[in-house]
């Protein structure tokens, strides 16, 4: 069966996540803004990379290496458009993190907001465990009991993602990076509406 990550339109993901009742979009991106800033780092792998909301915040002289991994080749190729002056860094790869041959290169940071709800946390580790990082930095979504798609004008587009989509936890996440040989760095949340909340967890090797 077809991901249903590769039938969402980036322009209506985008709609939804920026309005008004969710604002995900705008609170990722100064979430980014301090993800990238967190760590001499000379290579990012920004897993999930979508349409690349907060990309304008690599600074070329600071990294020699960025990947955007994506499982839609619409979103790779508007983040190239969109992000010209990266081209000498910018890699885009277009890959199922989910498929068991995926293969992917070396990053000292890895970048994955809401990302694990829809691999799982065997996945993850085993995505981690590929690229050999030496910091991981996650947001996951708290849904406090309500649904995990905040209500908008543009819900219908994700009706499919409850065919892919597993429930976080922070502990268990935690769990799972400590099982892998990564210590929890720091831990933040972000209030958002409709109840909601974002948490960045941050982990070592």
């Amino acid at each position: 069966m077809n991901n249903p990550w590769k039938d969402i339109n980036l322009d209506d993901y985008e709609q939804h996540m920026s309005s008004e009742n969710v604002q995900q979009l705008q609170t990722l991106n100064k979430l980014m803004k301090e993800q990238l800033s967190s760590y001499k780092v000379k290579s990012v792998m920004i897993l999930g990379v979508a349409g690349g909301n907060g990309l304008s915040y690599i600074d070329k002289r600071n990294f020699d290496k960025v990947y955007g991994v994506d499982i839609n080749e619409t979103y790779l190729s508007a983040c190239m458009e969109r992000y010209l002056e990266l081209k000498d860094v910018f890699e885009a790869i277009c890959t199922d993190l989910t498929d068991k041959s995926v293969r992917l290169p070396h990053a000292d940071l890895i970048i994955a907001n809401l990302l694990v709800e829809y691999i799982g946390y065997e996945c993850f580790q085993k995505i981690i465990k590929l690229v050999t990082p030496q910091y991981v930095s996650c947001v996951i979504q708290i849904d406090n009991d309500v649904s995990y798609v905040s209500d908008s004008p543009y819900i219908h587009v994700f009706e499919r993602l409850d065919e892919i989509h597993h429930q976080i936890n922070g502990n268990a996440l935690i769990c799972a990076m400590n099982e892998i040989g990564y210590e929890k760095q720091m831990y933040t949340e972000t209030e958002l509406p409709n109840k909601m909340r974002f948490a960045r967890l941050d982990f070592i090797r």
